[in-house]
């Protein structure tokens, strides 16, 4: 068992690990269309940046989607602080190349490469916490990680209204994404290991395949669950929500070219608080009620926001407020939920893979968003809209998955 010091450098760890993936979570949308109006040169359009927003998020959606599969599984092989060690050193360094990219082509492969890392530190970090801080604390634990990486969009969104990003200064925001880099070497050196993980390793007999045992009787429902419930809020938030912040760009850009980062602001501060409170939410109200309200509430505040309001109107950055709130309280609750699904020496493993498989669909879901971006000429309120269907069949997934209230599998 880890001292209590040991325990608080591990949260600690994983807090700013989280917090800088937010960073790269966060920084395409706030850049993207920067970095095209620069890289394409005469060649853009605003049809165009939206197309080629679309395929940097795609891009990074399916890296991750790889990245959270295989290095969940390599945490649980090597181990979880020397597979997040790896995970930060890639986001971090493959972020600072995209400083130095000159056509739009390179930037693609970087942001792939960056999500492979942005993908496997989730798992292998919420399975290091979950396992360090058991009992009755896990809620507010869980909610507090995640809470962690919207910070780190909201503390994006603060430099870019400090600094503004524009096509004339944009490669500094990748110098400083790769900043973490450090963090990484003091996770491969320093940090403690999982004693559940060690445990679990003295104990196994023969070789260990834990990508298999997910996909075995004993198992296979838990893991077709977590993917189902993993895939809807993560489609919803990159084909749906995160169309805002471009949106504020085209809309307000002219005239306020902060105006895009407040928006982000506002959407990660609300993002922030929604994170921890959905961990707080599942553990009060359970887990099957309180996704089905979640559901349904991001489903119509999505609609409102994209309806009933538009950028640089009164109420926009408080729907924009709100809808960060609602539609991250998902996060908060899959950090609580998905470990609990999975024994220890499985957990990182199908953690990753339910989380992240989601991502495969988000990268499809995001294309094809862009294509329709592209067929209702630019429209972004109706894209935003016919997308946010998504959330509304979380009411529906939600009633297949078992009931969670025992906490952690051992």
């Amino acid at each position: 068992m880890l001292s209590v010091c040991s325990r608080l450098v591990v949260l600690v760890t994983v807090f700013l690990a989280l917090v800088f993936d937010g960073v790269e979570l966060g920084l395409m949308p706030v850049a993207s269309l920067s970095v095209s109006k620069s890289l394409l040169g005469t060649a853009f359009t605003p049809e165009l940046g939206g197309e080629w927003f679309a395929r940097f998020t795609a891009a990074l959606m399916l890296g991750a989607a790889i990245g959270g599969i295989a290095l969940g599984n390599l945490g649980d092989r090597v181990g979880r602080t020397r597979a997040m060690g790896v995970c930060i050193l890639f986001y971090s360094i493959f972020a600072a190349l995209g400083a130095y990219a000159q056509t739009q082509e390179q930037m693609l492969v970087l942001r792939f490469l960056v999500g492979l890392g942005v993908g496997g530190l989730w798992p292998n970090g919420i399975a290091l916490v979950s396992e360090c801080w058991s009992g009755a604390s896990r809620p507010l634990v869980s909610g507090a990680m995640m809470a962690g990486l919207n910070a780190g969009i909201l503390l994006l969104s603060q430099l870019a209204r400090n600094w503004p990003i524009t096509p004339e200064s944009w490669r500094w925001l990748f110098q400083f994404a790769g900043v973490p880099a450090l963090l990484g070497l003091f996770v491969l050196l320093v940090l403690p290991e999982s004693p559940k993980w060690l445990a679990s390793r003295g104990a196994a007999k023969g070789p260990v395949t834990p990508l298999r045992e997910l996909f075995q009787p004993q198992l296979i429902r838990f893991t077709l669950v977590g993917i189902m419930l993993s895939t809807i809020p993560m489609v919803g938030a990159w084909s749906a929500s995160k169309w805002m912040i471009p949106w504020a760009d085209k809309i307000a850009g002219a005239v306020d070219v902060g105006y895009k980062a407040a928006t982000q602001g506002w959407w990660a501060l609300g993002a922030t608080l929604g994170s921890f409170a959905g961990a707080q939410l599942a553990s009060w109200m359970g887990r099957r009620l309180s996704y089905a309200l979640i559901s349904l509430t991001t489903f119509v505040i999505t609609v409102t926001m994209f309806q009933k309001t538009a950028p640089l109107a009164a109420g926009f950055h408080a729907i924009v407020f709100i809808q960060g709130f609602v539609a991250t309280l998902f996060f908060g609750w899959l950090a609580l939920y998905l470990p609990e699904l999975f024994p220890t020496r499985v957990r990182a493993t199908g953690s990753g893979l339910a989380y992240n498989s989601g991502r495969f669909a988000t990268a499809a879901g995001v294309l094809l968003a862009g294509f329709l971006f592209m067929a209702l000429g630019g429209d972004y309120p109706k894209v935003g809209t016919i997308c946010a269907s998504i959330y509304a069949l979380g009411f529906i997934v939600i009633w297949w998955a078992p009931d969670t209230v025992k906490g952690l599998k051992d």
